[in-house]
């Protein structure tokens, strides 16, 4: 893997665009924070970014199909460049309202989902259907996404109390300019997927989930689950603005907790592929990751936050590593885009309630009501996810025909 150019460059501009990222997700709940004082327009704001993966989520994938992956990619990081770039612009000239910014924010989540799907689209075109070989690329791009975490969160929390939020926005457009070149320059993939009867139309993803005893029941669980898991994305910068002094530097410590568990987790997660079978590997690490959450409701110190956060983490890349390589081999390559972009719809549903419920939940009691309804939503979509898993795999022969078949088959 390490000596395919192609996947270096696309774990490159990963890294580096999602250090960026970082530091916009670092700084733009503070900001609102800042400049509104309102726990529930922070929750409105991180909602507006996710409301367009499961309104048009689907409909990317017709969009992927037909471009293609790597142009797909291109056209993402040249329209999020300028666009983040425009919230500290506006601001610093007066011209932004919160109406304005809710807007910016929806446009720039258009292109989450078809951005994330082409990514793993590409990976098995470069590696083949092996299903654990691709897990551990997937598993190399959760840790991608993740090293930012480790330093980033902790270098915004100083950032913010130097210079401020909005500066910290133009960074994160470097940032997608410098993976829209590396891209351009040297990925080589992602091509058209030539389609079949089984890919026509945009709903062509949601009629193969729902033959498909493992990935459909799995992907529904997704609401509950990552419903409920996005919701710390707002919880850990009330958490350190209301119950730790408004300390920037505490809200950057645990993020970085948990980027730590994860970066580590993404490595090790390459070897226990080898180990243990990948739906097994989830099962373990979607238990792993929801029992910390509980332990943050408490009334406990900032140090022992981010040991639960870590231990979250850590657990993290043992269910996406392998579900993604499950999701990115099993589906044939002609509806392989619509899929993924289904599951990143799926994924997507429960999010906006997940966070505009956050603000309110923290006014009616506190961060112990929010970190103990999180808590508890994971628990929910942890069990579901479980069942699915098992009740799929106990399925001897899917309704759906495997890509080796299909391509004996024509031979």
């Amino acid at each position: 893997m390490w000596r395919n150019r192609t996947l270096l460059a696309l774990l490159t501009a990963e890294i580096v665009s999602s250090t960026g990222s970082v530091l916009t997700f670092v700084a733009l709940p503070w900001f609102v924070l800042q400049t509104t004082g309102s726990a529930t327009r922070m929750s409105v704001v991180l909602a507006a970014e996710v409301v367009p993966m499961a309104l048009f989520g689907i409909p990317s994938g017709s969009v992927v199909s037909r471009i293609g992956a790597r142009r797909s990619m291109l056209i993402g990081d040249a329209v999020r460049a300028p666009l983040i770039a425009l919230v500290p612009i506006l601001h610093w000239t007066g011209h932004l309202t919160f109406g304005l910014l809710i807007a910016i924010v929806f446009v720039l989540g258009l292109f989450t989902a078809p951005y994330i799907s082409s990514q793993r689209v590409i990976v098995p075109e470069l590696f083949g259907d092996d299903e654990t070989l691709v897990a551990k690329a997937n598993g190399l791009f959760s840790g991608a996404n993740q090293l930012p975490i480790l330093i980033g969160p902790v270098i915004g929390g100083v950032l913010i109390g130097w210079i401020g939020t909005a500066p910290l926005m133009i960074v994160d457009a470097a940032t997608f300019l410098f993976a829209f070149v590396t891209v351009l320059l040297f990925v080589h993939g992602g091509r058209r997927v030539p389609g079949d009867e089984s890919s026509k139309g945009i709903f062509a993803g949601v009629r193969y989930l729902a033959r498909d005893k493992l990935l459909g029941p799995t992907a529904l669980t997704l609401i509950v689950l990552d419903g409920a898991a996005n919701g710390i994305a707002l919880a850990v910068p009330l958490l350190a603005y209301t119950r730790y002094d408004q300390n920037p530097h505490v809200f950057g410590f645990i993020f970085a907790a948990f980027g730590i568990g994860a970066v580590a987790s993404s490595i090790l997660v390459v070897k226990l592929l080898d180990l243990i079978a990948p739906l097994k590997l989830a099962i373990i690490g979607i238990v792993g990751a929801t029992i910390p959450i509980w332990f943050v409701g408490l009334d406990i110190s900032w140090p022992l936050a981010c040991l639960a956060v870590f231990v979250c983490g850590a657990f993290v890349p043992l269910v996406n590593a392998p579900f993604f390589g499950i999701l990115t081999t099993r589906p044939p390559e002609s509806v392989r885009p619509k899929v993924l972009t289904a599951v990143m719809t799926a994924s997507a549903l429960g999010v906006p309630l997940g966070r505009v419920l956050i603000g309110p939940i923290y006014n009616a009691g506190g961060n112990e009501a929010v970190w103990l309804s999180i808590a508890a939503g994971m628990s929910v979509g942890a069990v579901l996810f479980i069942a699915a898993v098992l009740r799929g795999s106990a399925s001897d022969a899917p309704d759906v025909v495997p890509v080796a078949d299909v391509a004996q088959s024509e031979a």
